[in-house]
C-alpha cells in the first residue's frame, strides 16, 4: 500500500472528517520503517505449555506457545492449557453444517460423527477415545478442538431428523450440531458451554476500519478475560445496551426497495449479526446474574429457567458411521456471512 492509498483509505473516518495529512504520512512512514507486531504477554506466555525446543541451543530464546489455530494473530488463536479445568464430558454426535462465516458446508461433508467431548477450559474437545488427563492429546485432536469463546449454544428447534440435538455457534461464525442420548443431556451441555463463554469471554475488539462500505464484525479474542465477575458482568450489560440501541437504528432506516440488491443484502447481513449479538449477550448477563463461576463450581447446573444436567451416557457409535473434518481457521477479519440468509430457516 502507498501512503497515497493509505491516506485515501482514511478519508471520512474521524467523525465524517479526515485525520491531518502530515499526521497520517508520519504514522505510514512510521510503520513502513518498523512494522507492528502482536503482542504477547509474559503472562500469557507463562500459562500456555510449551512445544519444540528452544530455537537456540543455548536456550535464551523462549519456546513456541502452544496454540490451536493456524492464524499468526496470537489474539486469535486459541491457547491449549493442559491444566485448564474440565466443566463436562461424554459422547456426544456431531454434524457440521455450516464453515467460518457462515458459509454452507459442503453437502458430502456434514455426515454425523460420535466423539468422546471434553469442555476444558474455553475449548470443547472432540476425541475418539474416552478422556485420560494423562493422555496427551493428538493432533486430530486438536484440530477437531473447537473454542467456545464468544459462541452460543441453543437447542437447535429447526433441526427435526434427530431428537436431542444442541446447536453451536462459535466466534468465527461456524455451525456445529450435536446429538447428546437424552433431552436432559442435551440441556447441560448447553448450559455449561454459554456459562464458559460468559465467564471467560474477553471483551471483543473494534470492528474493522476501511474505505469499503461492507458490514464487518468486531475482532473477538480468543484469550481468557481479565476482568473480575463484577467487572465481566458490567462489560456484558454495557455491550448488550449497545447492541440493543445499534438494533433498534439499524431497523429505524429499512433500505430503499430501489436500492441494488447488494444493499439490501448487507442491510440483512448486519440484522441478522446485531439479533444474534443481542440474544447471546442476554443469555451472558442473566448467566453472570445467577453467579457465573460458581455454576461452573458445581457438578449439576441450573441455567436460567433450566433444568439440572447429569453425566453423559455414550452414544450408540454406529448411528453415525460418517466422518468429518473440522478446520480450524479463526479469523475473523472477513465480512460475515450467517449460516442462512434469513434469520429463520430450516437446517438441513
Amino acid at each position: 500500500m502507498t501512503c497515497q492509498e493509505f491516506i485515501a483509505n482514511l478519508q471520512g473516518v474521524n467523525e465524517g472528517g479526515d485525520f491531518s495529512k502530515d499526521l497520517l504520512k508520519a504514522l505510514y512512514n512510521s510503520i513502513k520503517n518498523e512494522k507492528l507486531e502482536w503482542a504477547v504477554d509474559d503472562e500469557e506466555k507463562k500459562k500456555s505449555p510449551t512445544e519444540g525446543t528452544d530455537e537456540k541451543a543455548n536456550g535464551t530464546h523462549p519456546k513456541t506457545i502452544s496454540r490451536i489455530g493456524s492464524t499468526t494473530n496470537p489474539f486469535l488463536d486459541i491457547p491449549h492449557d493442559p491444566n485448564a479445568a474440565v466443566y463436562k464430558s461424554g459422547f456426544l454426535a456431531r454434524k457440521i453444517h455450516a464453515d467460518m462465516d457462515g458459509k454452507k458446508t459442503p453437502r458430502g461433508k456434514r455426515g454425523w460423527k460420535t466423539f468422546y467431548a471434553v469442555l476444558k477450559g474455553t475449548v470443547l474437545y472432540l476425541q475418539k477415545d474416552e478422556y485420560k488427563p494423562e493422555k496427551a492429546l493428538s493432533e486430530e485432536d486438536l484440530k477437531n478442538a473447537v473454542s467456545v469463546h464468544h459462541a452460543l449454544a441453543s437447542k437447535a428447534i429447526d433441526y427435526e431428523k434427530k431428537p436431542n440435538v444442541l446447536k453451536l455457534k462459535t466466534a468465527d461464525w461456524r455451525v456445529l450440531l450435536f446429538q447428546a442420548q437424552s433431552a436432559e443431556e442435551m440441556q447441560g451441555w448447553i448450559n455449561k458451554i454459554n456459562c464458559v463463554a460468559a465467564v471467560f469471554s474477553a471483551p471483543p475488539f473494534p470492528a474493522a476500519i476501511g474505505s469499503q462500505k461492507k458490514f464487518s464484525r468486531p475482532l473477538l479474542p480468543a484469550t481468557t478475560t481479565k476482568l473480575s465477575q463484577e467487572e465481566q458482568l458490567k462489560s456484558h450489560e454495557s455491550k448488550l445496551k449497545q447492541i440493543t440501541t445499534e438494533l433498534a437504528e439499524h431497523r429505524s432506516y429499512p433500505p430503499d426497495k430501489k436500492v441494488k440488491a447488494k444493499e439490501i443484502d448487507e442491510y440483512r447481513l448486519k440484522d441478522h449479526y446485531l439479533e444474534f449479538e443481542k440474544t447471546r449477550y442476554e443469555i451472558y448477563v442473566s448467566i453472570l446474574k445467577e453467579g457465573g463461576k460458581e455454576l461452573l463450581s458445581n457438578n449439576e447446573i441450573e441455567a436460567v429457567g433450566l433444568k439440572k444436567s447429569h453425566s453423559s451416557p455414550s452414544l450408540n457409535p454406529d448411528s453415525s458411521p460418517v466422518t468429518a473434518k473440522v478446520k480450524r481457521n479463526v479469523s475473523e477479519r472477513k465480512d460475515h456471512r450467517p449460516e442462512t440468509p434469513s434469520i429463520k430457516q430450516k437446517v438441513t
